[in-house]
Formats: structure tokens, sequence, C-alpha cells
């Protein structure tokens, strides 16, 4: 699962900075970045922080999306309450026949730039937050969903949702949740897949092949301070700093 991560300004303009174009990015510096929530050292979805995403309709200049997506279909703002916990991820092996998700799969695909995020390991009864991003420490570029929701006063409504794949190697060994049948991860995608998932006209096969765990090699990961409970620092630089937890190395 997909529920913590890292954003900076830097790896949420990653997009638009590869474009080239510095007008563009000082626009958006200045009419975007005021309307997100950045800088997240740390976010739980649950939260639902505003952040940007970039589309098939702006390759290079992103659009601020609430994290939970709301379908387009939902009738009112109750409804909508009561779904978007419940749609932060999609699980992308069924993306195109979830209710939920079948219509953003198909038309409204999404990338968002993270720095990285936090999965939590399971350990005689506690549980332990682990920090994992790029050895490089490029920023990630996640799959998403978005979609555009109407509400009862003709207000629009922009969510998305997070793509999940089967966990690798190295999420393996962290996201051991009893709870769950294997290990998941965010939909990490490399360079040149970024453009075939924001391709319009990629059919269905072509997409589903890119739902593949990252590359184990590309990662890496330690243990960080606990992220629930009153020991949790809140949304501050060292939230992400490396915490030793003796009891996890005997």
């Amino acid at each position: 699962m997909c529920y913590d991560i890292k954003a900076s300004y830097e790896a949420q303009l990653q997009r638009a900075l590869k474009a080239g174009d510095m007008r563009a990015v000082k626009e958006i510096e200045e009419k975007l970045l005021p309307l997100t929530d950045l800088p997240l050292y740390h976010t739980s979805g649950f939260s639902h922080p505003e952040l940007l995403i970039y589309t098939d309709r702006s390759h290079f200049y992103p659009e601020v999306a609430t994290w939970g997506l709301i379908p387009h279909w939902i009738p009112d703002g109750t409804a909508a309450k009561n779904i978007w916990n419940k749609t932060l991820n999609a699980r992308g092996e069924s993306i195109f026949e979830k209710p939920s998700f079948r219509h953003a799969a198909h038309s409204q695909r999404c990338v968002l730039y993270i720095d990285g995020f936090y999965e939590h390991h399971h350990h005689d009864g506690s549980t332990y937050p682990f920090y994992i991003y790029r050895k490089d420490h490029l920023p990630m570029a996640l799959a998403g969903l978005f979609s555009e929701w109407e509400n009862e006063e003709g207000g629009l409504t922009r969510t998305f949702a997070i793509v999940t794949a089967k966990g690798n190697a190295l999420l393996a060994k962290i996201h051991n949740n009893p709870k769950l049948e294997g290990p998941r991860m965010p939909l990490i995608l490399l360079e040149a897949q970024v453009m075939q998932w924001l391709n319009p006209d990629m059919d269905v096969a072509g997409l589903q092949a890119l739902v593949q765990p990252c590359p184990e090699h590309l990662l890496t990961a330690y243990t960080v301070g606990k992220l629930r409970g009153k020991a949790y620092p809140g949304n501050v630089p060292a939230v992400s700093d490396p915490v030793v937890y003796t009891e996890l190395e005997r």
C-alpha cells in the first residue's frame, strides 16, 4: 500500500523542470504551489493533502489535486466523504474492473513526483516505519488516476489515487503486515514509462504490462521515527531522519 509519502517542491516540479520552460516553472511556483500543502516531509493520505499531478492534457504543467479519488458519479458530499478514504490507492491489477477506478483507468491517468514513501514493518507486536527512496536520490514518478467531481453547488473537485503493484524483494522485507496477502508498493514508473502511462491511446494490455514492481536495485531504505501516536513530530524535516531500533538488529 502507499498511504505515507514525502514530497518536496523540487520533487513535485520535476517534470515541469525537465521541459526547461523556466517562465512556466515560475508561474507554477507563484500560482499553483500556494494552493498545495507542500512541502510535505511526511503526510498521510488520510489527511487528504493537496499535491501536483501531471496529466495527458498538461504533460509538463501540473494541476492541483486532492489525494483520495472521488469518482465522477458520486451523488453528493456525504457520499464523497464516505469514499475518499477508500480510494487513496488503486490496486493496479484491477483498475479496469473496479467501479471507482475503471473510468479513470481508461481516460484519466496521471503521474505525480515524490521524494519517497514510508512503509511500516511489523515485529513482535510493534510497527517500525521505514523510509524508501531512490538510490540516486532522484524523485519517484508514481502512476496515478484522477477524477473531476462536481458537487451539488456546481463546484469542481479534482482528486487522485496512487496506483499500487506487488512489492519487490526490498518491500517483501519491510511490508509484512499480517493482515495483507503480500507486500505492496506504489507503481513507480521509469522515465521511459511515464509517457506510456499518460498516452491516451495506450491500450489496456499495454497499460497492464506497466503494472510491475520497481526493480529492487533502484531503491534503498532505512528506519525512521514513529509516524503515528504521541511520538510523531509532525510535518517537519527531521521526520525522515534515520532512527536505529536495536530490537530490529537482533
